[in-house]
């Protein structure tokens, strides 16, 4: 219709027949945490008709009441009027949820609906829109304290009271969330930690970090947002700290997803191992899956994939044991450069260079592959250093030349073959009967019974960290 007086182009539609196009008619967002908030989302509403629609309203159904905020051209609030659309044209409405706590250790359904009126009545509302989030209670470790390095760097922490550790809702980590000294983080299967920009679980001096995941019910490092894209993207978070003076850290049955570095590991305490490590998987991170520096790790059954740059870096000398591991790199975000497994023996400051002995740095049924074809094993050597390294039974993305020329030990390995992984495009790192991993291993020193999925290990098992599947 044309309201008195206006001209042509100032016609616009006013009916409430009229049915908008909108880009869903379910509008969802992943889990909220209570006080957060959430990201922004957007739908857009288009005017399919010849001539400009005059929206009189577009409101949340729930009105003040409402868990969400809507913003259309800079309106925001619960309702927003007298909103023109031009023909063929579109406008975006941003939606925001925001979720007060309760008292539910469950994640709990918040809906409302955009309700767009085209006759201001409110009467014969054609175009709405459902909208829907689920709620998420937590524990929220906030830093209230600052720290300063010498270089000057702030770092804002929080101490953890480990003896107080709730375990019956998801912990939410900002800055650095500390393991103090003396103290222990025992976390149980199926625990969640949600970390947000930059955040770090730091276990300082004299701490410990142990998680006590199952096959079933793992125990979950990951980012506070899993909306669309960012479900699996690296870099959202910072990083497990293992730092100096740590010890007796144990990480089993557990996924650690989206950081930068999943695992950073420092220097070595005691005559047992700064980390035990088995039954991980460590995947989508931006830099590198798991970092050693000088210290002593112990893995088994891990998968470690999706890094920037290494899945495997193992710096400045220290103890390292991997059986049945898979390091698998096909980072597709960038161009990488670096390979997947990197071992050196030596740090350089200032210019000089400091030799650091790699005590030991044994492979047994390990998988090292990825899309730099002969070039994912890096054996950077000072040569005043030991360099005490073996493969045995192992595939590698590399030649039996490369190993020889570091004095590798090097037995029953198999060189430059493709693993035939089901789908790595998929993250899908299992083998079938055909690919030359399988029943390719050795049982000596094997030092579990079941593959990463739990299936028993063959005789004699396959190389890497599943067992081959049964068609």
């Amino acid at each position: 219709m044309c309201i008195g007086g206006c001209s042509k182009e100032q016609q616009w539609l006013q009916d409430d027949e009229l049915t908008l196009k909108s880009s869903c008619d379910t509008l969802s967002f992943d889990t909220v945490f209570t006080t957060v908030g959430t990201v922004t989302r957007h739908l857009t509403v288009m005017n399919p008709y010849s001539q400009t629609v005059n929206i009189a309203e577009i409101r949340l159904e729930n009105g003040n009441a409402s868990r969400f905020r809507i913003n259309v051209d800079g309106d925001t609030g619960t309702i927003v009027r007298n909103v023109l659309i031009e023909p063929g044209d579109s406008i975006f409405i941003f939606v925001q949820a925001n979720i007060n706590p309760n008292n539910e250790s469950e994640p709990f359904l918040i809906e409302d609906a955009v309700a767009i009126d085209v006759t201001g009545h409110g009467n014969k509302v054609r175009n709405r829109i459902i909208l829907e989030a689920y709620g998420r209670n937590a524990v929220y470790h906030l830093p209230d304290q600052i720290i300063h390095d010498s270089y000057g760097n702030a770092y804002p922490y929080s101490i953890i009271n480990c003896r107080s550790w709730n375990h019956f809702l998801p912990h939410v980590i900002m800055g650095y969330a500390v393991v103090d000294e003396d103290s222990l983080l025992c976390l149980q299967a199926g625990e969640k930690l949600y970390f947000g920009t930059d955040a770090v679980l730091w276990v300082y001096d004299g701490g410990t970090l142990r998680t006590e995941g199952t096959q079933g019910d793992p125990v979950l490092f990951t980012s506070m947002r899993h909306d669309g894209h960012y479900d699996q993207l690296p870099g959202q978070w910072g990083y497990i700290w293992l730092s100096a003076g740590c010890r007796n850290n144990i990480i089993s049955h557990t996924v650690i997803e989206n950081a930068t570095v999943g695992i950073l590991a420092d220097t070595v305490v005691g005559n047992s191992p700064t980390l035990t490590i088995d039954n991980t998987v460590v995947r989508n991170h931006s830099l590198a899956g798991i970092v050693g520096q000088g210290t002593w790790i112990e893995g088994d059954n891990l998968l470690v994939h999706n890094c920037g740059t290494a899945a495997l870096a193992l710096q400045y000398g220290g103890r390292y044991r991997f059986n049945s591991s898979t390091f698998a790199n096909y980072w597709a975000y960038s161009t990488r450069k670096g390979p997947a497994v990197v071992i050196n023996n030596y740090y350089t400051h200032s210019g000089t260079i400091y030799p650091r002995p790699i005590v030991q740095a044994n492979f047994t049924n390990c998988i090292i592959a990825g899309s730099l074809a002969n070039a994912e094993l890096l054996l950077d050597q000072f040569p005043t250093a030991a360099f005490n390294t073996s493969f045995t039974h192992c595939l590698l993305a590399t030649t039996a030349d490369t190993l020889q020329r570091h004095s590798v030990i090097a037995i029953g390995n198999i060189y430059g073959k493709d693993p035939m992984f089901t789908d790595h495009e998929k993250a899908d790192y299992h083998i079938s009967a055909d690919s030359p991993a399988a029943a390719a291993g050795t049982a000596d020193g094997m030092r579990t019974a079941t593959d990463l999925d739990g299936t028993l290990w063959h005789s004699p098992p396959a190389i890497g960290a599943y067992e081959i599947k049964n068609n």
